[in-house]
């Protein structure tokens, strides 16, 4: 096992293994991944199909960790079966519901009795304003809370998954005091990667980035709700570097093993026509879950095995001391460069006698402490 992977031999199963069941969403969401529509994709996986890829998932192991998303994954009103048998399999379901009025109290209940063992809402704003706006929809973010209240009393933990560019970056503190007020467990924090809707979004500069982190790392020890960041693994260099005085490599217990993995390296995604992906973020398909298991998949092709060997990788991240414990976005630099192995451009770091091409244009520097008030938050 390589250094930074703590328990977890990503070889051999992900951490986090995401089913997006529909591309359907009644919201619009700025950043959406999927492009999603109002209606169903007749040739999504059917709910025989969907249990035949739970069956593959359990052999991953005792406790493997599913996530149902979508679009809106409550648009299928098999969701509640799907849970239930995750369950029965020794799964840990999850869902990543979007906030709409599909949400009620009584679904929210229906999806607990069922097995559901957490739920994770977005919230891109700290107000109906700022939120709303993002996501393309009145009320969403008073559904949001409310589902928050629904799913306490239900007896579900819930996740709070926060959309990080240019337009919500200013929200993170009031987000932060958000969460503790609504009991979140957990707080996902997601770097824009620029696909879907993402691409007409504005992503913040590589120091900014690096500015957010070391704030989130602060977060990660004053709060009661755990941090991890998405599409930026280059949390744990930044963690370490502010916990070890700058030294470059190591490992450090203090660092939650989530935030170091990365797209086919402990992460993989099936799109709701079976297609699996090292990310919903990097749509490179290793095969479909209709004619190879998933877990064939994930450990034996060459997509996973190439993503998977941090030596590998090219430019400044190949060339990095952290690569082993950070490895870079794979899916930020496929975005950027159509190549998965390719340096991630939101990261500004440069290790020591490296001289080759950097992946970006420039930074204008961290603006983040001026624009959210970080003294004050």
């Amino acid at each position: 096992m390589r250094p930074g992977h703590f328990d977890l031999d990503t070889a051999e199963r992900p951490l986090v293994l995401i089913w997006e069941l529909t591309q359907a969403c009644a919201l619009a969401c700025d950043h959406c991944r999927a492009d999603a529509r109002p209606h169903r994709d007749p040739d999504e996986l059917s709910t025989a199909e969907g249990k035949r890829l739970l069956e593959d998932a359990a052999e991953f192991g005792d406790g493997q960790l599913v996530v149902l998303s979508g679009g809106d994954p409550l648009v299928r009103d098999d969701v509640e079966e799907l849970i239930g048998y995750g369950d029965e399999l020794g799964l840990r379901m999850t869902i990543t519901p979007s906030g709409t009025t599909s949400l009620t109290a009584e679904r929210v209940q229906a999806l607990a009795d069922a097995g559901l063992k957490r739920m994770a809402v977005s919230l891109d704003g700290a107000s109906p304003e700022t939120h709303d706006a993002f996501r393309g929809e009145d009320g969403s973010f008073e559904e949001t809370i409310r589902a928050v209240e629904d799913a306490r009393n239900a007896g579900v933990p819930v996740q709070v998954n926060t959309t990080v560019c240019r337009e919500t970056v200013g929200e993170l503190p009031a987000i932060r005091e958000l969460l503790r007020e609504i009991g979140a467990v957990m707080w996902s924090v997601f770097f824009l990667v620029p696909v879907g809707r993402g691409r007409v979004l504005e992503p913040i500069d590589p120091d900014e980035a690096d500015a957010v982190m070391a704030w989130l790392d602060e977060v990660s020890d004053a709060e009661p709700f755990g941090v991890k960041t998405t599409e930026a693994p280059h949390y744990r260099r930044v963690s370490m570097q502010r916990r070890t005085n700058g030294d470059d490599g190591g490992d450090n217990d203090g660092v939650r093993r989530r935030t170091g993995i990365t797209a086919g390296d402990g992460f993989a995604f099936v799109s709701h026509t079976g297609e699996v992906y090292p990310s919903g973020f990097l749509p490179q398909s290793a095969g479909n879950v209709r004619e190879t298991p998933v877990h064939e998949l994930y450990r034996e092709s060459s997509l996973f095995r190439a993503l998977r060997d941090r030596d590998r990788l090219e430019g400044k991240c190949g060339a990095c001391p952290y690569r082993h414990v950070c490895g870079g976005s794979r899916s930020r630099a496929f975005a950027h460069t159509g190549d998965p192995l390719a340096s991630d451009p939101l990261c500004p770091y440069v290790p020591d006698g490296y001289d080759g091409p950097l992946p970006w244009d420039g930074s204008s520097g961290s603006t983040f402490e001026a624009e959210a008030d970080l003294e004050n938050a």
